[in-house]
């Protein structure tokens, strides 16, 4: 309950400092309307030549551009922007006031910064895939949804653990945000097609070294009848493994830093 509150907490100051800037807020709304037009512009051009691009159909991928636009959202309402901060504290020494409060010290490092902009950006994302599912005409029973929701939920954890893991190098390198800005690129840009379609070689990075098909691809395949058992426990096993290697990370780094008055 205690972790709730502070997550609350942050929610709301993040809340009123959008409503300070509320041009900013409706020109990330552009910015996605954007985005998701240039992804069915291209959509449609593939499949203006082909009715199948390596066993997903046009209805399928705007169902998965739908679920990147929605993980792309949770991401930016507080992931991204806390692990910016996280950084910047770090570097400007105002990390050690963090370590003061009396709360779990990753924690709150993981929602010390929430961008309720994003929220929008879920709710768009949503929007699509409900679309698409009408698109496909599929019947989705209520199995597939609580599938969905637990691969998405093991996802997020993944990709939370991954950018965790690159912030916390800011304990010993200086400066690491373009790090984040490649991480945002390359999600955005392989995101929002299936993790199939990329030779092999690109597929093992996307899947491990950048966990994008974990993200994206596998949610998508739970609501188009793709996913298979093995796969589900690969994911919550990988989800696993990613949270306990930062977790293991992130208290290493702190058994070693100094603060910032060393």
């Amino acid at each position: 309950m205690h972790s709730l509150t502070v997550m609350k907490t942050y929610f709301r100051l993040g809340l009123l400092n959008v409503m300070q800037y509320r041009a900013d807020f409706f020109l990330q709304v552009l910015s996605t309307l954007v985005n998701f037009a240039t992804s069915l512009i291209g959509i449609l051009v593939i499949f203006d030549r082909t009715s199948d691009l390596k066993g997903w159909g046009r209805d399928d991928l705007i169902v998965l551009v739908g679920i990147q636009i929605l993980v792309a959202g949770l991401i930016n309402l507080v992931i991204r922007p806390s692990m910016q901060q996280l950084m910047e504290g770090i570097r400007l020494g105002t990390f050690d006031f963090l370590l003061t409060k009396p709360a779990d010290s990753q924690l709150l490092a993981g929602v010390q910064m929430v961008n309720p902009a994003g929220v929008q950006d879920v709710l768009f994302g949503c929007g699509v895939i409900l679309v698409g599912l009408s698109l496909l005409d599929a019947s989705v029973s209520p199995l597939d949804v609580l599938l969905f929701l637990l691969v998405l939920i093991a996802g997020l954890v993944i990709i939370y653990s991954f950018m965790l893991l690159l912030s916390t190098c800011a304990f010993w390198f200086v400066k690491l945000d373009n790090v984040l800005v490649i991480f945002n690129t390359m999600f955005g840009n392989a995101g929002q097609w299936p993790i199939t379609i990329y030779p092999g070689w690109l597929r093992v990075s996307l899947t491990f070294l950048i966990p994008v098909a974990f993200a994206v691809t596998i949610p998508a395949q739970s609501l188009t009848g793709r996913l298979d058992g093995g796969t589900v426990l690969g994911t919550f096993a990988l989800a696993i493994a990613f949270f306990a290697a930062a977790r293991f990370f992130w208290r290493f780094a702190l058994r070693h830093y100094t603060g910032a008055s060393a």
